[in-house]
């Protein structure tokens, strides 16, 4: 063995954020140990059509419980620590850890770290509205890291999590829903933010830094480097 540990990915919420996940990981090992290297890794997909569907029930126990049965099998897998691939289901962060011996890599504290690094304190959140209007992951940037975590208006947040479940996890990236979120961005400027927290693991599909005028947070770059600098360690 080399002492590269193996990642535990649970992903597919959706597909199309895991596959960047994967990307980005392996590049980065490559960048790293050299042109032939990649992550040693295992990954989990889930069907998102099953998982968005009981999310919208507020079905969360039954939830927990898939989470809980995906990270038990990673484990077995031989995963030496996980990775959820999502900010959403981060909600029931405290339901996987509980179920295996592995530690969870959370996705809120590389984010928290990387702003603090930046010497900010007030933040905008885009996400789902699970994510927005819920404080499982407002509060451990609040709690952890001291900031503090705006959220754009009701109708903002409807159409940030439309734009999210309608477009983005089916692959489609649209102008005219960049052009919306870029307006939703400048109204959490207008109103303090000094960056903008990219908080569901797909808006990095369709909006990204120069469509920002304030630093841009991606958390699902910003999760996925913070598995290699874990896996290589």
């Amino acid at each position: 063995m080399d002492g590269q540990a193996t990642i535990g990915l649970i992903g597919g919420m959706s597909w199309e954020s895991s596959a960047h996940y994967y990307r980005l990981i392996n590049e980065t090992v490559r960048a790293r140990r050299g042109p032939t290297a990649s992550a040693r890794c295992l990954m989990w997909s889930f069907d998102f059509s099953e998982i968005e569907a009981l999310q919208h029930a507020g079905r969360w126990g039954d939830l927990a419980d898939r989470l809980a049965d995906a990270g038990k099998a990673l484990e077995r897998g031989g995963a030496d620590f996980l990775v959820l691939c999502t900010n959403t289901m981060h909600r029931l962060a405290g339901e996987l850890q509980a179920a295996v011996d592995l530690p969870l890599l959370h996705i809120a504290d590389p984010t928290g770290q990387a702003i603090v690094g930046a010497g900010l304190r007030k933040v905008g959140l885009l996400g789902t509205a699970f994510t927005m209007e819920h404080a499982f992951y407002r509060g451990r940037l609040e709690e952890r890291f001291g900031l503090e975590v705006a959220v754009p208006g009701e109708a903002d947040r409807a159409l940030v999590h439309r734009v999210i479940y309608e477009e983005l996890v089916a692959g489609m990236v649209r102008d005219e829903s960049r052009q919306a979120y870029r307006e939703v961005i400048a109204r959490l400027v207008e109103d303090g933010a000094e960056g903008i927290i990219l908080g569901c693991t797909e808006i990095m599909l369709l909006v990204g830094q120069a469509d920002s005028p304030v630093p841009v947070f991606d958390t699902t770059t910003l999760h996925a480097l913070a598995a290699v600098d874990r896996a290589l360690a």
